[in-house]
């Protein structure tokens, strides 16, 4: 038997069109850095939302389930991006702008983005990679910027605004969605091999974008104004927009300006009551606090994710400035909400801070379950530790394989009944709550960023004189991890780790690059011959490795 209830599509569109009618008074105020704040109202974004969907759709001819890329700060121009672009029906794709020029060409080819948005502080960034960008036709560039690296390149440049002027504010005809169609794409690289991309859907994003708002998650109500530090190509800024706009929370979007002195001159100027963002940023701003003391009192929930927040610096910010820090995961395959870490209620003392550090509860919409080294699946005892898989309505199951492909499923990723293999391991109480105790993989998590151990390595191994080499993460107080290379050098060697680290920062990013080095007669190897890290881990913690820190 059917109910009786309307089957009305979940779809972005209708948060679009919700936010700018109920909650148009609701402003989005965008830092930046000198003079007055721009503010924009939901009102005028959702107009303004309009008159980009008819740009991209008359002037730049997007059409269909097409990519359009945004290389984008956290603004209101791209949050009316987030917006327009799925709602008519073609799919976000945000670029991480911190990804290798390589990486991110690659991305870019891969998605066949043929129209991108980007930001103009970042045309140095954007110019010398054009050339490497063949299906890009259009380039809309967004802010001011110096636009002579342009000159002379293939895709024809826009301005964002002179894009806008003129256009219709209303009146754009949106398509009727599946909520099941793709909405957005984002790419991740926390594993060996080319970036994977994630299809969120419109129905996930909505889902989620509730779950962002529940009470027992963010909270947010028209009363708030919403601090995203988190990037906005970070996994959609872990549904921070959708869910202000769907909420009515106004925005407080801090551009490019995410250093610690500016970010506790906006804190304490525009009194934002919510914000979430990495480790590494709220350690940043709490150094900043300590030596300049600024009034952080408007905020009552601090979300922190991507990586494991330490405990000092959670009682730094509630002890001396009276800001909570609330610990939640994810990752890019979960939209990302997995877990969020309130403690039950009752929970006083050490047994709170248990909770609290601790990776936080599931919701109810998303499922988690531990498997052994067999595939068994382990009991919720706060004891058995296994590999965390997830299912749920915001969590992926397949991989986007490229225009016109199948999607991609790696046996490596996905359990034969569908469920997510995360990666991680850890340990399940019997109320809900995950404790991550390892990784599977030996990727290391650095700031909220993943470093692919592997891929060090294999550079390192180019190197004529390097006869092996094995990468482990090893605790940062500033950045959660940081890698430690463990090299074999050959007979008659002469580099020196500052020649070693040059070499590979010619190969990855600067932020990859490991401070700290150490050499080994043979890295330690399993009964099958393959890098023993854990012994190699077990070494370090126990003061075995003589480990040179290059500043």
């Amino acid at each position: 038997m059917l109910s009786t209830m309307q089957d009305v599509p979940l779809t972005v569109t209708r948060i679009l069109a919700h936010g700018a009618r109920v909650h148009g008074n609701a402003v989005v105020t965008t830092w930046t850095g000198d003079g007055e704040p721009l503010r924009r109202t939901f009102r005028e974004v959702g107009a303004r939302s309009v008159q980009l969907a008819h740009a991209l759709r008359d002037e730049l001819g997007v059409a269909g389930d097409e990519r359009v890329g945004t290389l984008m700060w956290n603004n209101s121009d791209h949050l009316e991006a987030y917006l327009a672009i799925p709602s008519m029906g073609a799919v976000l794709h945000t670029l991480n702008l911190r990804l290798p020029a390589e990486q991110l060409a690659w991305i870019v080819g891969h998605a066949a983005d043929r129209v991108v948005l980007v930001s103009g502080s970042l045309l140095p960034l954007v110019a010398p990679l054009l050339p490497h960008l063949p299906s890009v036709e259009h380039l809309v560039v967004s802010g001011p910027g110096d636009r002579s690296a342009l000159a002379g390149c293939r895709p024809q440049v826009h301005d964002y605004e002179e894009l806008l002027a003129g256009r219709p504010t209303e009146g754009f005809d949106w398509p009727e969605l599946d909520e099941r169609q793709a909405a957005a794409l984002c790419y991740t690289s926390g594993t060996t091999g080319e970036p994977k991309g994630v299809l969120y859907s419109h129905r996930s994003i909505y889902l989620h974008a509730m779950e962002v708002n529940a009470a027992a998650s963010f909270a947010l109500t028209p009363a708030d104004l919403a601090l995203p530090v988190v990037p906005m190509f970070h996994v959609n800024a872990w549904g921070m927009p959708h869910a202000a706009f769907m909420a009515g929370a106004s925005l407080l979007m801090p551009d490019r300006f995410l250093q610690p002195a500016p970010l506790a001159e906006m804190i304490e100027t525009e009194r934002p009551t919510v914000s979430a963002g990495v480790p590494t940023i709220w350690a940043g701003l709490l150094g900043e606090l300590d030596a300049r003391p600024r009034d952080m009192t408007s905020l009552k929930t601090v979300v922190s994710g991507g990586s494991a927040c330490p405990r000092a610096l959670m009682r730094g910010f509630e002890e001396r400035h009276g800001v909570r820090i609330v610990h939640a995961w994810g990752m890019t395959e979960t939209s990302p909400l997995g877990t969020i870490a309130y403690p039950p209620l009752g929970v006083t003392g050490e047994e709170e801070w248990e909770y609290r550090l601790s990776q936080g509860r599931i919701p109810a919409s998303v499922q988690l379950r531990l498997a052994g080294p067999n595939g068994d699946h382990l009991p919720w005892d706060g004891e058995s530790a296994g590999e965390l898989e997830i299912r749920g309505p915001w969590i992926a199951g397949s991989y986007y394989g490229g225009a016109g492909q199948e999607p991609i499923l790696p046996e490596d990723k996905f359990t034969e009944d569908g469920w997510l293999r995360t990666g991680d391991v850890g340990t399940m109480k019997p109320n809900g709550f995950l404790t991550l105790t390892d990784r599977a993989k030996d990727v290391i998590k650095s700031g909220g960023e993943w470093i692919s151990s592997v891929e060090l390595e294999n550079h390192l191994m180019d190197h004529p004189e390097i006869a092996e080499a094995a990468v482990i993460a090893v605790p940062d107080e500033k950045w959660g991890e940081r890698p430690l290379a463990a090299v074999v050098l050959r007979d008659g060697s002469t580099v020196d780790y500052a020649g070693l680290r040059a070499f590979l920062g010619e190969r990855v990013a600067k932020w990859q690059l490991p401070e700290r080095w150490v050499s080994v007669q043979a890295v330690p190897k399993t009964s099958v011959g393959k890098f023993d890290k854990r012994a190699l881990r077990k070494l370090y913690a126990e003061g075995e490795l003589e480990v040179s820190v290059l500043a």
